[in-house]
């Protein structure tokens, strides 16, 4: 007998019987991602549990002193035009989301990758369609 290879996994066929050979897979819907404000987790300082503000992590502003932006400038400089490739093709609609973890005891910050998400929520109480009882089902 055959086994199959961990790596085997085993796929629903499309329903239509035109194109039996397609591999139907099922995606769950995006969901919204809420965090709450404040977290109590592990610091490393402290060593030991304490509550944690929660942000999100956003970059910095670019400065342009970077030994790669220098050299592109310098490329740039004079006649001739665009001088390295432009990056169109996009693949990705989402980012990471990082969360910045400050102590609330001592101050410091760590951060926190989390899932792809196109919707992101820091403590906020959403109550879309829901009433006080019963939700939409009365």
């Amino acid at each position: 007998f055959w086994l199959k290879p961990f790596w085997f996994k085993t796929r629903r066929a499309c329903s239509q019987a035109s194109e039996p050979h397609r591999v139907h897979i099922e995606r769950q819907p995006e969901a919204m991602v809420n965090i709450p404000k404040t977290r109590n987790t592990y610091c490393r300082k402290c060593k030991k549990h304490q509550p944690h503000k929660v942000s999100q992590y956003k970059t910095g502003k670019k400065t342009g002193k970077a030994q790669g932006d220098r050299r592109y400038e310098k490329k740039q400089k004079g006649f001739g035009g665009q001088t390295k490739p432009v990056f169109h093709k996009k693949a990705k609609t989402t980012k990471k989301i990082v969360l910045k973890l400050e102590c609330s005891k001592c101050k410091a910050k760590r951060m926190k990758p989390i899932k792809r998400t196109k919707h992101f929520e820091l403590g906020t109480d959403s109550k879309k369609g829901k009433s006080e009882y019963g939700g939409k089902y009365r």
